[in-house]
């Protein structure tokens, strides 16, 4: 780790799945759903030792550009289809090495793909619970 980083975490959120655990009709308009998350981001963020990141595919990339919103880093999924995200987050993590990252998914096998690079995991609850 760069002397620089000692003490910053990556944050990267699942978009989909953060979103898919809280059943609040996220599914009718996904892109309201994802800014509803990123505003909540957004005030967490500024006490955050470090950055917070989402990564959206689907519809949410046509809706959402990447880039800062407010402290939060959007990043799209480089691909359509099954996992897309996935990759990404774990194209992200092995970026990271030099850093201390925390993966937010209940998803099984991206929790098992990233834990092998040296990421920690969290759940969703987990980070309502801190928003």
């Amino acid at each position: 780790m760069e002397a620089a980083d000692a003490g910053r975490t990556l944050v990267l959120v699942d978009a989909a799945n953060v979103m898919g655990s809280r059943p609040d009709g996220w599914w009718r308009d996904r892109v309201a759903a994802v800014n509803r998350l990123l505003d909540e981001l957004q005030a967490w963020a500024i006490g955050h030792p470090g950055d917070v990141v989402v990564i959206v595919e689907g519809v949410v990339c046509d809706g959402i550009h990447e880039g800062v919103h407010g402290g939060v880093e959007v990043r799209h999924a480089t691909r359509k289809g099954i996992d897309a995200a996935d990759d990404r987050i774990v194209e992200l993590v092995r970026a990271a090495s030099h850093l201390e990252v925390e993966v937010v998914t209940a998803d099984r096998e991206l929790r098992r793909r990233v834990v092998a690079l040296g990421a920690q995991v969290t759940g969703p609850r987990s980070l309502f619970d801190r928003l």
